[in-house]
């Protein structure tokens, strides 16, 4: 059997109507306390005030017997609404007095060392027939006798508020909780309607309608920033999406173009007869666009297994000079067809901690992107800096024709070129930055690029130096 109930709006009102109630009954339990004691001390004072009066009526007989005075009432009757219950004990403990309304019950048993002794003692009794009184003990000399006099009053009359109280209670309370459990759902349901309009909102959002955000009443208070955040939570899902559809339709697109050309090609090699020559420029341009695919399908993989996070860091401390050094003698073949040169500027003894495959494949995306669209006969910079905050500095800087500021924060993006007509002539698919951009982040750099038109590209990479301080958000200089 389910016991808690279902809705939230029904807990929370049972958990303000529990709480309301014991509150309510830790308030009355500590009225009826302090009103209790309150009225028992008036008792007690007032018991005291009693004894310094009997001790000036009690007297002793010729006999010998002690007695009470009552002739000083101005009517017979009056001493009958006295009710106070009066015992007086001799210094041995023997009963010397009992008033009639004690009548034989005794008000506490033998006299304990030191009651009544400089001062009143008070304690509550029970007398034999459990009546509950408040008692007060104060010892007294009368012609050179001690005496203890015992004065109580009934304590029933107290209990009796208190039953009243709680009688009342009990019928106030009911309509009190059943008021506060209407008010505290209405309260509940009218704090939890927003909720259930953005829960309904959210319902009809699809893959197909990511562009449809939760409405935000108040964007200051507790649900506005559960709107906002889920609006931002949507707005990051809506960028994915676009970002997936983006990939897999440029994935398949690059993935398409040199599997159609290895086909061309081959279906004109068969279409004619050639010669041996003419064979071996058709194998060589299939071979071309193989190698092209299979360049694709490794950044491809490459890009999937970062965004899985199945890439794993082999970190060990690297020189950063060795790094570039290794990066840019894969392309001295291709800088001597362009009569291009690689001056490389540097401290030697600076090192990063981080993998060294991977960022040497990040160097030679960016040396790679120099080195295409730089035109001949131009100087390609490639200087490494120590920065402060314990960072190291890599800029590669070339002559090409830059890059307009509107595409310079889209450089970055998986197959995104600037110069789209030219694609197929620099061989690239628009993931060499992409990756890079992953390599130097994984490692708690950051990479940004500085660029003007006509006058070439400067990538900045800072990255943390080897047993350096680290700081987050640093830039490189």
């Amino acid at each position: 059997m389910r016991l808690r109930p279902r809705r939230l709006r029904t807990r929370l009102t049972l958990w303000y109507v529990s709480g309301l109630a014991a509150l309510l009954v830790l308030a009355w339990a500590g009225t009826c306390g302090l009103l209790f004691w309150q009225l028992r001390s008036q008792l007690g004072h007032f018991s005291i005030q009693e004894i310094e009066t009997v001790e000036g009526l009690l007297y002793f007989t010729p006999q010998g017997h002690l007695q009470l005075k009552e002739d000083y009432h101005n009517h017979p009757e009056s001493k009958d609404v006295i009710e106070r219950y009066l015992e007086v004990r001799g210094g041995d403990g023997d009963v010397l007095y009992r008033n009639d309304r004690l009548g034989g019950r005794a008000l506490g048993g033998a006299p304990v060392p030191g009651e009544g002794v400089g001062g009143y003692s008070e304690r509550s009794e029970r007398l034999q027939d459990g009546t509950r009184v408040r008692a007060v003990s104060r010892l007294h000399v009368l012609d050179g006798r001690p005496l203890l006099i015992r004065l109580a009053h009934s304590e029933e009359p107290l209990y009796a508020r208190l039953r009243e109280l709680f009688l009342a209670s009990l019928v106030i309370l009911p309509p009190v909780l059943v008021f506060a459990w209407l008010a505290g759902y209405g309260l509940a349901r009218r704090a939890l309607s927003p909720i259930e309009i953005m829960a309904r909102q959210a319902q009809n959002i699809t893959p197909e309608k990511l562009h449809a955000r939760l409405p935000v009443d108040d964007k200051d208070d507790e649900l506005g920033q559960l709107a906002k955040v889920f609006n931002e939570t949507l707005a990051r899902l809506e960028q994915a999406f676009e970002q997936l559809r983006r990939f897999t339709s440029d994935a398949s697109h690059e993935l398409r173009t040199p599997l159609a050309m290895i086909r061309s090609v081959g279906e004109v090699g068969l279409q004619k007869d050639g010669s041996r020559a003419d064979y071996r420029d058709i194998i060589g341009s299939m071979l071309e666009e193989v190698n092209r695919l299979t360049s694709l399908v490794d950044n491809l993989l490459t890009i999937s297994r970062a965004d899985s996070g199945r890439l794993q860091l082999h970190r060990t401390s690297v020189s950063v000079m060795e790094l570039v050094r290794q990066a840019a003698g894969l392309f001295e073949i291709l800088t001597e067809e362009k009569s291009l040169h690689l001056c490389i500027e540097g401290e030697e003894k600076l090192q990063v901690e981080g993998d060294p495959i991977f960022l040497r494949q990040a160097l030679v995306n960016m040396v790679h992107n120099a080195v295409k669209y730089s035109p001949p006969g131009e100087t390609i910079f490639l200087r490494v800096r120590a920065r402060d905050r314990g960072r190291v500095a890599i800029e590669i800087q070339d002559q090409g024709p830059g890059i307009p500021p509107e595409d310079q924060s889209k450089v970055f993006d998986r197959f995104y070129r600037v110069d789209k007509a030219r694609w197929r002539e620099s061989g690239g698919a628009g993931l060499g930055l992409a990756i890079a951009k992953w390599a130097v982040e994984a490692h708690g750099g950051v990479i940004i690029l500085e660029s003007e038109v006509n006058r070439g590209c400067v990538f900045r990479v800072a990255l943390p130096r080897a047993n350096g301080p680290e700081e987050d958000g640093a830039r490189p200089g």
